[in-house]
């Protein structure tokens, strides 16, 4: 009977999460020292990690390329029908096959099995079968065999293909820590998009320099201050001494504590009323740290100094909104 009520469906896709869940928790016991040997391997490797696999096993594959080679470990997948006519010139001595296949059985990667070793390039498998000829030719082989499909046929790749995604993630962030590989590293393969503006932009990217920085001196009146403020249009202004130093930063919510206070904003100085010791930052440092000390800190502007302590910028976090670091 097809059940198509809400219930049904609800059930069956958190059945589905459930079963997988427990297959990719099963895999830590497997982090032993066979996972080390894999990685050992691959960081020995003097050319790339090749990745094959057939059917949803080459998904998978291609995915997990994809993790090695962002992630500072050069890999790229190569089909196993297509290595048969030709493809298998890609493979050199110095690379480092990582071979799919939940069966340990796939004809198209046995095929190709030979004239791997023949050229002597180091193999690793990943296979749902321990004892299958794949897994026994491999210098290296990690099971990744799962209990049952989330599939209720035990017919579709369903828990088996997230056990092996979630065993290559393990290789990868493995590999990456052992590399040392940071998000410096990991910004050069990455320069595109929201992900890339993140890692790249920093903050005298985005800054307000020069004319634009709101400046006021200490001495200067609370009214003509707010002046400065509203001309410059970044809810704030520096604050400095006749040495051209940092000394704090007035704000809008400055205003609101002082007005709350009762003060005559005409007969006040703004350093009576200024917030000392603010919040600053480096202008060549990335704009997503000066997106987390606004977080942490829970406010919205923060003055750009130099070595010495002289303002050479600002922004606020609509310019961070802007520049797509948020």
């Amino acid at each position: 009977m097809i059940k198509t009520d809400s219930e049904s469906l609800i059930a069956t896709g958190q059945r589905t999460i459930k079963l997988e869940a427990a297959c990719v928790d099963a895999l830590s016991a497997r982090i032993d020292e066979r996972f080390s040997d894999a990685c050992k391997i691959m960081l020995a490797c003097e050319g790339r990690i090749v990745v094959t696999g057939m059917g949803k096993s080459g998904h998978i594959g291609n995915k997990i390329a994809a993790t090695l080679a962002s992630t500072g470990s050069p890999a790229f997948f190569v089909h196993p029908g297509e290595a048969s006519h030709g493809d298998l010139g890609m493979i050199t001595s110095k690379d480092v096959v990582l071979a799919l296949s939940n069966s340990g059985t796939t004809a198209e990667i046995l095929t190709i099995l030979p004239l791997i070793k023949r050229m002597h390039a180091p193999l690793i498998s990943m296979t749902g079968a321990p004892k299958s000829t794949l897994a026994q030719t491999a210098d290296a082989h990690l099971d990744v065999s799962v209990a049952e499909e989330a599939c209720p046929h035990g017919l579709a790749p369903t828990s088996s293909t997230t056990a092996t995604l979630a065993m290559g993630d393990a290789l990868a962030i493995a590999l990456l820590e052992a590399r040392g590989f940071s998000a410096e590293d990991f910004a050069i393969s990455h320069p595109g998009g929201a992900l890339g503006r993140r890692l790249l932009l920093k903050v005298e990217d985005i800054m307000h320099s020069g004319e634009q920085i709101p400046l006021v001196s200490e001495t200067t009146p609370l009214s003509q201050a707010l002046m400065v403020v509203t001309e410059k249009k970044l809810g704030m202004t520096a604050v400095i001494d006749t040495n051209n130093q940092l000394l704090g930063i007035f704000t809008d919510g400055d205003l609101r504590r002082t007005l709350d206070s009762g003060v005559d904003i005409h007969q006040i100085r703004v350093d009576e009323v200024m917030t000392s010791h603010c919040k600053t930052i480096r202008p060549n440092v990335l704009a997503a740290e000066a997106l987390a000390i606004m977080e942490e800190d829970k406010i919205n502007a923060l003055i750009v100094t130099d070595d010495d302590n002289h303002p050479v910028g600002a922004l606020n976090m609509h310019d961070l909104l802007r520049s797509g670091v948020i």
